[in-house]
């Protein structure tokens, strides 16, 4: 019953006050949570950022050269295809290969890295197929 403890935690003093400060502070686990050494991290190489929004940057090219070529409404039309394209998806617990987006991109006939050794479907963990549904529905 959260509305009998509300009058408890309204009068109380923040704990804030009583921590202490300087140089002999210590680390509040219970307040920030575990450290991860994952977060404070920078990219391990120079090319890192780039690759992660390769395609990104792909489609912004694309995206100005049909706009220069074609006019505004090319790009306009393509991107909101690419949004509808996004929305369809398959249930939670199968894999999606997204054809379609990939028909758009031009990305259909090639063969990546991502094609061969990127395969859900032959993926070691298979969550459950109800919890992943009420999870997605916000149920959980």
């Amino acid at each position: 019953n959260s509305r009998g403890t509300s009058y408890l935690l309204k009068d109380s003093v923040p704990i804030t006050e009583f921590s202490a400060s300087g140089p002999f502070e210590g680390y509040d686990l219970l307040r920030r949570g575990f450290t991860s050494v994952k977060n404070e991290l920078l990219p391990s190489h120079p090319l890192e950022l780039s690759e992660k929004n390769f395609q990104f940057n792909q489609d912004k090219t694309n995206f100005a050269t049909l706009r220069n070529i074609q006019g505004l409404h090319a790009p306009l039309k393509l991107q909101m295809e690419f949004r509808a394209v996004k929305q369809v998806q398959r249930l939670p617990f199968l894999h999606s290969s997204n054809v379609a987006l990939d028909t758009l991109r031009g990305n259909d006939e090639c063969i990546g890295f991502e094609d061969i050794l990127n395969d859900p479907s032959q993926s070691e963990v298979m969550g459950e197929p109800h919890m992943m549904m009420e999870y997605k529905l916000g149920l959980l």
